[in-house]
């Protein structure tokens, strides 16, 4: 190797080592120095994974203000669309025609499963994606028809602005319909809440939500974990989008960058979700 290689990588590797921190694109250290304020809205699932994040940066510049809100992925959307929002968070990657009306960029950053839900005293622990289907449509009403006790079947559901909803009825039911007798719950807190204090409550929660106080009903003999959604053998699954109007800029596309850091991905790793980096 040539003498002036050697020293152009060598200065090449000094540069490299001057580069002040605060420039690597992901780092907190990019917030410093910064002021103003972020509003985020829309999916739940999202939620755990922006207050941590938001925690992190606001520890390191208190001048930066981050508020955080749910409301589903349909009101993600339209908020950030409408510009009372600077990031709209949605579990579906928004429609085409949503792109369109509102000028959208989107940033994926996680890929989350949705599982089946009951009462952790409810022997029924495994169901087929025909049982879950005929559960949530009506035709199946009673626990004893799927091997439970004889006791009705109460069905909890999403509203129709929710992501996870979404892609459980496309990916669970075919798209088939929901009965009309089903409670609708706001966000996958109140899910887990409903089925936690039902014994006799079906539900889907998202799989990071997912802990003791529900227990997890396998899908055709197949368990909805984080292992086997990242070995995508649990085919109930979806992307978690940060979306902007127009292209991120400012405070939203350093919050954005640090989602897709090192860092931010295994903060969405801790929280069950799987990182796409």
């Amino acid at each position: 190797m040539k003498t002036t290689t050697l020293k152009n990588m060598a200065l090449a590797f000094i540069l490299i080592l001057l580069i002040p921190t605060g420039l690597m694109a992901g780092s907190l250290d990019s917030f410093k120095g910064e002021k103003g304020s972020l509003k985020i809205s829309g999916g739940t699932a999202h939620i755990p994974v922006m207050k941590d994040a938001a925690k992190r940066i606001m520890a390191v510049n208190p001048d930066i203000q981050i508020s955080i809100a749910g409301g589903g992925s349909g009101v993600g959307i339209t908020q950030v669309g409408e510009g009372l929002v600077d990031i709209g968070n949605s579990g579906r990657k928004p429609k085409d025609e949503e792109i369109a009306k509102y000028g959208l960029s989107m940033v994926e950053w996680a890929i989350d499963g949705v599982g089946v839900a009951v009462n952790p005293a409810n022997p029924v622990g495994s169901l087929t994606k025909a049982q879950i289907t005929d559960i949530f449509s009506g035709k199946i009403t009673h626990w004893n028809q799927v091997g439970g006790v004889d006791k009705a079947i109460n069905v909890y559901t999403r509203d129709e602005a929710s992501g996870t909803r979404e892609v459980f009825g496309e990916k669970a039911l075919n798209k088939g319909p929901i009965t009309t007798k089903a409670v609708v719950v706001a966000s996958n807190g109140a899910m887990k809440s409903s089925v936690a204090t039902d014994p006799y409550a079906i539900g889907y929660v998202s799989v990071g939500h997912m802990d003791k106080s529900v227990k997890a009903v396998s899908m055709d003999g197949v368990a909805p974990t984080v292992d086997t959604v990242k070995s995508r053998k649990y085919p109930i699954a979806r992307g978690l989008y940060s979306n902007t109007k127009g292209t991120p800029k400012g405070l939203a596309k350093k919050f954005l960058d640090y989602l897709m850091s090192a860092e931010g991905q295994s903060l969405a790793e801790s929280h069950g979700f799987i990182p796409v980096k």
